[in-house]
């Protein structure tokens, strides 16, 4: 076994296609026997959307997709943020997690990836069964088992940060009767009163979203219906007539960040690696680790690169969680704090994010708080054929963008990779080299140069 994958959530499972278009082997185990069929996430926003399109996954995503496409406008916590302009800084798509997570197993499993649903880590090198326990001997083991990570605790990686004391009580219902014209005074989105909020919005016809964030104590045992109208009648001080649950949940909100992305064999991505208390933005962020790990570690198992390449991947993501966390505890602050001081603070902060300047940055911490140079989606032409950066990135290789058809520069890129000759009217250099996760490492027309960038650690 060359790699172990733990957790079949959409983080594990990206890693696993991931790996597998690297040509690494790799074996994903879950403890639960069956998918995950809650809702928890409902669509994706920013860079993961055009990372889904560098993998031919777009497409079946959008399919399925209740929106997909640039946004007008997006929430910062309870700030509106508006977007003017054709060219909108954000992408978002509205799909629920289960189809998320069924669209990527179809796409592992397609490309070799073996999935064992009833298989629990023990320790790190052994694993129980439905036929008992059994050993494994992975060369490399990734973490991707969410927020009470078995991985990380056995790694004994360093998770520090908060948790908060409001809880938040969350479900989908049956929407048997018109909410907003039956109960006074409820908007649509969160209702703010003095012991709390209370959301109700709808993102599929027939079914209402319904949460209530309230300071208290967490009970023992499964949510239940009662508890849930319970909390909504002491914050709303009002009765929901919510039909029947699909499902319901509760979490405390949680603000961490593991000490570190590795630790010898053992890498961690996605919740094991990194909670955030607001803002959406925890699946969007661990799918990328799972773009960046994912070429970097096949790589090392094929042997076409050293061990110091691995390390890259914290020197690269870590900074990209801490500064999420920092933009998303903002959120949750704008969001919590209650009272006439609650209320001066969102209003101040609304009329400076209005500000174009201050509009684009926060879009650009919500679009992926990256600051890699990425490769623009260039419109190019091969053999007179036009085709998309996007279609070339299909295959998760490095690739050689030769925009001035110079032989030198084709050669000193080496056998290992895939080379572009092809016209762009807005070619911004002579040649572009981008690794298999879409990052510029050369870009320009210096052969030396570009030997030099093929050897840098992360190249």
């Amino acid at each position: 076994m060359e790699i172990a994958v733990i957790g079949a959530g959409p983080v594990g499972l990206m890693l696993a296609a991931e790996l597998r278009l690297g040509g690494a082997k790799v074996v994903v185990l879950d403890r639960r026997t069956e998918p995950d069929r809650r809702p928890r996430a409902n669509g994706l926003g920013g860079r993961i959307v055009e990372q889904l399109d560098h993998r031919g996954l777009l497409d079946r995503f959008r399919a399925e997709a209740t929106f997909a496409g640039p946004v007008p406008g997006f929430p910062f916590g309870p700030v509106p943020l508006h977007f003017s302009g054709p060219d909108a800084p954000l992408r978002a798509l509205m799909l629920q997690q289960p189809r998320m997570e069924a669209l990527l197993e179809e796409r592992a499993t397609e490309l070799g990836a073996e999935i064992r649903r009833g298989h629990e880590l023990v320790d790190l090198g052994t694993v129980r069964g439905p036929d008992g326990e059994y050993r494994i001997e992975p060369r490399y083991i990734a973490g991707c088992d969410g927020a009470h990570s078995r991985v990380r605790e056995l790694a004994g990686i360093g998770f520090p940060g908060t948790t908060g004391d409001e809880l938040m009580r969350l479900g989908h219902f049956r929407a048997d009767v018109d909410l907003f014209a039956t109960v006074a005074g409820l908007e649509r989105g969160w209702n703010r009163r003095p012991g709390g909020r209370v959301l109700v919005t709808s993102l599929t016809p027939g079914v209402v979203i319904a949460g209530v964030r309230e300071v208290t104590p967490e009970p023992p045992g499964e949510p239940t219906l009662a508890e849930f109208r319970d909390a909504v009648r002491r914050v709303l001080g009002t009765d929901l007539p919510l039909g029947e649950p699909l499902w319901l949940s509760r979490t405390a909100s949680s603000a961490r960040l593991a000490v570190r992305y590795r630790a010898g064999h053992v890498l961690l991505a996605g919740d094991a690696a990194h909670l955030f208390p607001a803002g959406g933005s925890s699946l969007n962020v661990g799918l990328l680790d799972a773009v960046n790990l994912g070429w970097k570690l096949a790589a090392v198992v094929r042997g076409t690169a050293g061990e110091a390449l691995l390390d890259s991947y914290h020197a690269e993501r870590h900074p990209v969680a801490a500064r999420t966390l920092t933009q998303t505890r903002v959120q949750a602050l704008l969001d919590r704090l209650t009272g006439e001081d609650g209320d001066a603070l969102r209003t101040l902060f609304g009329e400076l994010a209005a500000f174009p300047e201050a509009t684009r940055h926060l879009a650009g911490l919500l679009r992926d708080a990256d600051e890699l140079p990425y490769v623009p989606d260039l419109p190019l032409t091969v053999g007179g054929e036009p085709i998309r950066v996007a279609e070339v990135m299909r295959a998760a290789r490095t690739v050689l963008f030769d925009f001035a058809d110079r032989a030198d520069l084709r050669e000193a890129a080496g056998p290992d990779v895939k080379i572009v000759t092809a016209a762009c009217p807005d070619a911004p250099a002579d040649a572009l080299l981008v690794r298999p996760d879409g990052v510029v490492t050369f870009r320009g027309g210096d052969p030396a140069a570009l030997r030099e960038a093929m050897t840098a650690p992360g190249r």
